[in-house]
């Protein structure tokens, strides 16, 4: 995983989290945020994503 996407990551976290704990987004829509949010804040501290493995994706830039 590339620096850009695990920055990208972690500010969508962030901001969903923020937007969590200030009620702007509630219920429902706003516990599978949550949980997405925390999916994306520990993908960008490990470095690696599940998803793109099987799919042969990659965000690190090529040497």
């Amino acid at each position: 995983m590339g620096s850009t996407d695990r920055i990208l990551r972690a500010i969508i976290a962030v901001v969903i989290g923020i937007l969590f704990f200030t009620k702007v987004i509630t219920g429902t829509l706003g516990i599978v945020l949550l949980a997405l949010g925390i999916v994306f804040l520990a993908t960008s501290f490990i470095s690696f994503c599940p998803l793109y493995f099987p799919f042969g994706l990659s965000t690190q830039k090529k040497k």
